[in-house]
C-alpha cells in the first residue's frame, strides 16, 4: 500500500505539471482560434457584399508567364511517371515546363522519366551530379541548375519556380492561379489536403486530420498576425526575385542541402527580406446555385485550387516521415532562426517549436488519463472500494483547471470537426476525434526518434535525410511508351531491317528518320502517315490542301495554325478536326481547344499537306499559284491530267517546316522550339528573324537553315523540268500567270 500511495503522489505530481503545460497550450490554440472566428466574422460583415467565390473563367484572361515545375525523385519508380504523366495531361495551362531531378544510380526511376520525356516536350530530365540519396535540397539545386541552362537555351525566363513531389496530384488551374499571383506575391502557399483512403487506414487519414485544421485556421492566422508562411515543400511558387535572392545568399544555392526541411527555411529567409508570402485559398465556383451538403460541407469544395496526394498508410513510415519534419523544424530551425525583433514572428517560432514538447506532454497525458479513468472505474464500480481519487480533492485549484483544461479540449475536439467537415465531410469530421489518440501517439514516436537522433549525431544538422515511400493514385492509364518509327515500318513489312540500317547510317542534313525514308523512295508519303498515326495512337486521313475550307481558315487565326502546324480539316457535330504532320502532345491539344474556344482532336495526313496548305491558305499568293501552273500545263496538252496530279504529290510531300530543319541540324531541341513558339505566336515577323531577334540562334543558322531547306524541298519548275518540259515552255507558263 505505501507503494501505492508513492504511485499515486507521483501520478498526481506528473498530472498537475502536465495539466499547467496543457492549460498553456491550450490558452495559445485559444488565441489562434479567437483571432481566426474574430476574424472570419469582421471579413464577413464588412466583405459581404463582394463575391465569395471568383469564377475560374476570369484566370483565363492573363496572358500565360513561362513557369517551371521542379519535381526532385529518388526511388520513385512507379510513381513519378504516373505524376508527370497526369500533370502534363491534365493541367490546363501551356506555358510551363517540368524539370525532375533524378540520380545516376537509380537507372529505374530514369526509364520511368524517359518514357514520360518521349511523349512531353515539356517534361524534361535532370541527372544529379553526385549518386543518391543525397536530400530533397541537394536534388533541387541541381534541378535549378538545370532550369537556368534551359533558359539560356531557350533566351527567356521563367516567371515563377514550383515545387511539388513525385506523388503530387496537381490542380488543373494550379498554374492559371500562380500566373495571376506571382507578379504581387513572391512565395506563393496552396492549400495541401490529403486524399482519402477507407476509414481503417487510421494512419493516413491522421494527417487529413492535422492538415485540415493547420491550412484552415492556423496558416491563415500566421500570414495576417505575421506575414510569414511556411512553404510546405509542395503546392509552392517563388518568384524569380525570390529565387535569385536565395541564390546570392547561397553562393549559387538556393536550398540549404543541410537542412531536412529546406522549404521552412526559406520562407524566413524571404521572410527577413520583406518579401511578400501568401497562402491562397482559391475556390473556383462555376456552377450558380449548388446545394449544401450535410453539416457544411460543400459540392463545390472539390473546386478548391490544391494538392492532393497520399501520405504514408504505416505506423513505421509516418513516424519516420514526421521525425524527419521535427527534426528540421524544431532542432534545425532552433539553430538556423534565432529570435528576431518581431513579437509576431517569434509567437509563431514559438509555436513551432513548442511542438518539440507538446508531443510528449500530449502523449503523457493521455497514459495518466488512462490511469486515472481506470481508477475512477474501479472506484465506482467495487464495493467498498478504496477512494483512490480523494487524493485530489483537497486542491481546489487543481480541479478547476482540470476542469478548464477539458473546455479546451472539448473546444479543441469541436475546432477539428469544423475543419475536417468543411473539406472532407461529416463522416471524416466525427472520426477525426479517435484518430486525435492514434496522431498523439504517432507524434510522440517521431519526437522520440528526433531526438534520438540528434543526440546520437550530436548536432541536428547531421541527420541524415530519411525519405518516405510514396504511393500514387490507382485509375490513371499508363500509356505505353511511343514505339519507335522504324519499328512500326517494319512491323507493316514497308521497309527491312537492312534498309531501316542504312536510312539510320545515312543522315541526310535537316531531315528525320521518316523523311530519309521517303526521300530516298523506300516509301510514300502514305505509307510513312499509317505509321506516324499508329504511333501517335490517333487516325490517319488522307486531305487535299488545294480543297481547304476558306470558312474554317478564317476561323483559325494564323497565328495559332502556324505555331502548332495544324489545318481545319471539317466540323464534326462536337468538334472540330484538325490536320497535322506529326502527334500533337496533349498540353498542345488543350491549349488549341482553349484558343480555338471549342473542342477539338486530330488525324495525322501524308506529308507535306500542311505544310504547303499552311502557305496557300494564309496568303502565301508564290505558293498558291504553284497548282494554277501545273493546271495550265495540264490544260496546254504538255503534261497529261495523270502526270500532272502525280507532280502535284511529289512536290507537297517534299515540302518540309523550318522548324524541322532547325531541330534537325541541332540548332534547337524540341522542348526549346515549343518555347519560343508560344512567344512567336504573337509576332508579326517571320520566323528565323524572329528566332534571331531573340538570340536564340544566329543570323548565320538561320541563312543555313533556310538553304538546306530550299535544297530539300523540290521546286514545281524543277519537277516539271525533269517531267520533259523546256526552260522556254516553263517560263511562258510563269509569264501567263503574272
Amino acid at each position: 500500500m505505501d507503494y501505492f500511495s508513492s504511485y499515486l503522489y507521483g501520478v498526481k505530481v506528473i498530472a498537475m505539471g502536465l495539466a499547467i503545460f496543457i492549460f498553456i497550450n491550450g490558452i495559445d490554440d485559444l488565441f489562434i482560434d479567437v483571432v481566426y472566428w474574430f476574424r472570419r466574422a469582421w471579413r464577413a460583415c464588412t466583405l459581404h457584399r463582394q463575391p465569395r467565390h471568383v469564377s475560374g473563367q476570369a484566370l483565363y484572361q492573363l496572358q500565360e508567364k513561362p513557369l517551371a515545375i521542379l519535381v526532385p525523385a529518388w526511388h520513385e519508380t512507379g510513381v513519378v511517371g504516373k505524376m508527370a504523366r497526369l500533370a502534363a495531361t491534365s493541367i490546363d495551362y501551356e506555358n510551363y515546363h517540368i524539370f525532375i531531378g533524378i540520380y545516376p544510380n537509380d537507372a529505374t526511376t530514369q526509364r520511368d522519366v524517359e518514357d514520360v520525356c518521349a511523349r512531353f516536350p515539356n517534361v524534361h530530365k535532370v541527372v544529379c551530379a553526385r549518386p543518391g540519396p543525397t536530400n530533397k535540397a541537394d536534388c533541387l539545386n541541381n534541378i535549378l541548375d538545370a532550369v537556368f541552362q534551359f533558359e539560356r537555351d531557350a533566351c527567356f525566363s521563367f516567371s515563377g519556380f514550383v515545387l511539388h513531389d513525385a506523388e503530387d496530384v496537381i490542380s488543373p488551374l494550379e498554374l492559371r492561379l500562380f500566373n495571376a499571383l506571382v507578379d504581387r506575391n513572391d512565395l506563393i502557399q496552396l492549400p495541401v489536403y490529403p486524399l482519402e483512403r477507407s476509414w481503417k487506414h487510421f494512419t493516413s487519414l491522421s494527417y487529413l486530420d492535422e492538415f485540415s485544421e493547420l491550412q484552415g485556421k492556423d496558416v491563415p492566422v500566421r500570414e495576417a498576425l505575421s506575414g510569414q508562411v511556411p512553404s510546405a515543400g509542395v503546392g509552392t511558387c517563388f518568384s524569380r526575385r525570390a529565387v535569385l535572392a536565395l541564390l546570392a545568399d547561397g553562393d549559387g544555392r538556393a536550398f540549404d542541402a543541410q537542412s531536412l526541411s529546406e522549404e521552412y527555411d526559406i520562407s524566413f529567409r524571404l521572410r527577413k527580406k520583406g518579401m511578400t508570402e501568401t497562402f491562397c485559398r482559391f475556390q473556383v465556383r462555376d456552377v450558380a446555385d449548388e446545394p449544401q451538403r450535410l453539416f457544411g460541407a460543400w459540392r463545390r469544395t472539390p473546386n478548391v485550387v490544391c494538392v492532393r496526394e497520399y501520405f504514408p498508410d504505416t505506423f513505421r513510415a509516418a513516424v519516420r516521415q514526421k521525425s524527419r519534419w521535427i527534426i528540421g523544424t524544431v532542432f534545425q530551425g532552433f539553430k538556423t532562426h534565432r529570435w528576431t525583433s518581431s513579437w509576431t514572428l517569434n509567437y509563431f517560432l514559438w509555436r513551432d517549436r513548442k511542438g518539440g514538447l507538446i508531443n510528449f506532454l500530449g502523449f503523457g497525458a493521455m497514459l495518466i488519463a488512462i490511469q486515472l479513468a481506470a481508477l475512477w472505474i474501479y472506484q465506482h464500480t467495487v464495493d467498498d472500494a478504496w477512494q483512490f481519487m480523494s487524493i485530489f480533492c483537497c486542491d481546489e485549484w487543481f480541479v478547476i483547471l482540470l476542469w478548464i483544461n477539458l473546455g479546451l479540449m472539448a473546444n479543441r475536439l469541436v475546432q477539428r470537426i469544423i475543419f475536417v467537415t468543411g473539406f472532407y465531410g461529416f463522416w471524416q469530421g466525427v472520426m477525426s476525434i479517435p484518430r486525435l489518440f492514434w496522431g498523439t501517439l504517432i507524434n510522440f514516436m517521431a519526437n522520440c526518434r528526433a531526438l534520438r537522433q540528434v543526440i546520437l549525431h550530436g548536432d541536428p544538422h547531421r541527420v541524415a535525410w530519411d525519405k518516405t515511400l510514396h504511393d500514387f493514385p490507382h485509375g490513371q492509364a499508363r500509356n505505353p511508351a511511343l514505339r519507335p518509327l522504324g519499328e512500326i515500318l517494319m512491323a507493316h513489312g514497308m521497309i527491312s531491317q537492312h534498309q531501316l540500317d542504312e536510312a539510320i547510317q545515312q543522315r541526310v542534313p535537316g531531315l528525320k528518320l521518316g523523311g530519309r525514308l521517303l526521300k530516298s523512295g523506300v516509301i510514300n508519303g502514305l505509307q510513312l502517315a499509317q505509321a506516324l498515326a499508329e504511333q501517335a495512337g490517333v487516325p490517319m486521313e488522307r486531305m487535299d490542301c488545294r480543297c481547304l475550307d476558306k470558312r474554317l481558315i478564317a476561323a483559325l487565326p494564323s497565328g495559332v495554325a502556324r505555331h502548332y502546324a495544324v489545318l481545319p480539316l471539317r466540323e464534326e457535330p462536337d468538334r472540330l478536326v484538325l490536320a497535322s504532320e506529326s502527334r500533337l502532345d496533349p498540353v498542345s491539344l488543350a491549349a488549341l481547344s482553349r484558343k480555338i474556344g471549342r473542342p477539338v482532336r486530330y488525324v495525322i495526313v501524308p506529308r507535306g499537306e500542311v505544310v504547303v496548305g499552311l502557305r496557300q491558305g494564309y496568303g502565301d499568293a508564290q505558293n498558291t499559284e504553284q497548282f494554277a501552273l501545273l493546271s495550265r500545263a495540264a490544260a496546254a496538252g504538255m503534261l497529261s491530267p495523270q502526270r500532272a496530279e502525280a507532280l502535284w504529290h511529289e512536290y507537297v510531300s517534299g515540302q518540309i517546316l523550318f522548324a524541322e530543319v532547325l531541330i534537325t541540324e541541332s540548332y534547337l531541341d524540341a522542348a526549346v522550339l515549343k518555347a519560343v513558339l508560344l512567344r512567336y505566336e504573337r509576332s508579326d515577323m517571320q520566323f528565323g528573324d524572329f528566332l534571331v531577334q531573340e538570340g536564340v540562334v544566329g543570323q548565320a543558322a538561320v541563312d543555313h537553315a533556310l538553304e538546306q531547306q530550299k535544297k530539300l524541298q523540290p521546286s514545281l519548275s524543277g519537277l516539271m523540268h525533269s517531267a520533259g518540259l523546256s526552260s522556254l515552255q516553263i517560263s511562258s507558263l510563269i509569264g501567263e500567270l503574272a
